[in-house]
C-alpha cells in the first residue's frame, strides 16, 4: 500500500522568524522547541522520515505534528493578518505546538489545598489540640478535613504530598 502523502508546512517569513526564536530560546520546553524545528524543517521540503531521524521521533509523531499546523494554518494566517502582535502570534504557535489536554479525573486537590495541608503539617500537633507529638498521615488527614482544607482526603494522598510527588 502507498505511503499517504505527507501533510504540506506552509510557513510565512514572520512565523518562520517566530519558530527560529521558539527554537532557539534555551528556557523554552524541550517538546516546544523539537515541535518548531519539525515544523521549520518540514516547510523547507524535509520528508517526515528524515526529520524523524533528526529529532529521534517516531514517524507517526512527526506526521501528526506536521498535519496540525498544516491543520491550524488558516487560523494563524487569520492571526497575522489582524494586525496582531509577535507576542500573540508566539502564542498562538506555542498553544498549536502544545499537547492536547488527555482524558482522565481532573484533578481532586489544588496547588492551594496542598498548601494548606503541608502548612497544616508545618505546625505542631498540639495546636490543633491533638493529643501526639508528631503528625502521622491519618492524624493529618483527619486535621485538614476537619478544618474544611478539603472534604475528604486519604492518608495516602497526604503522604504523597509531604513527600512531594
Amino acid at each position: 500500500m502507498p505511503t499517504p502523502k505527507a501533510k504540506v508546512c506552509t510557513v510565512s517569513d514572520r512565523q518562520h522568524q517566530l519558530l527560529e526564536q521558539i527554537s532557539r530560546k534555551a528556557t523554552n520546553p524541550h517538546r516546544l522547541v523539537e515541535r518548531a524545528k519539525l515544523v521549520l524543517w518540514a516547510a523547507d521540503g524535509i520528508n517526515n522520515t528524515e526529520i524523524s531521524n533528526r529529532l529521534e521521533m517516531n514517524r507517526n509523531q512527526v506526521r501528526m505534528w506536521r498535519a496540525r499546523w498544516a491543520d491550524a494554518s488558516a487560523t494563524l494566517a487569520e492571526a497575522e493578518t489582524s494586525a496582531t502582535s509577535d507576542k500573540k502570534l508566539i502564542q498562538l504557535i506555542v498553544d498549536i505546538l502544545s499537547d492536547q489536554p488527555r482524558s482522565g479525573k481532573p484533578a481532586t486537590f489544588t496547588v492551594d489545598n496542598i498548601v494548606q495541608i503541608v502548612a497544616v503539617a508545618c505546625e505542631h500537633p498540639s495546636q490543633s489540640q491533638r493529643p501526639i507529638n508528631e503528625w502521622t498521615h491519618q492524624e493529618l488527614a483527619s486535621e485538614v478535613v476537619k478544618r474544611g482544607i478539603v472534604k475528604e482526603i486519604s492518608r495516602y494522598s497526604v503522604g504523597r504530598f509531604l513527600k512531594g510527588g
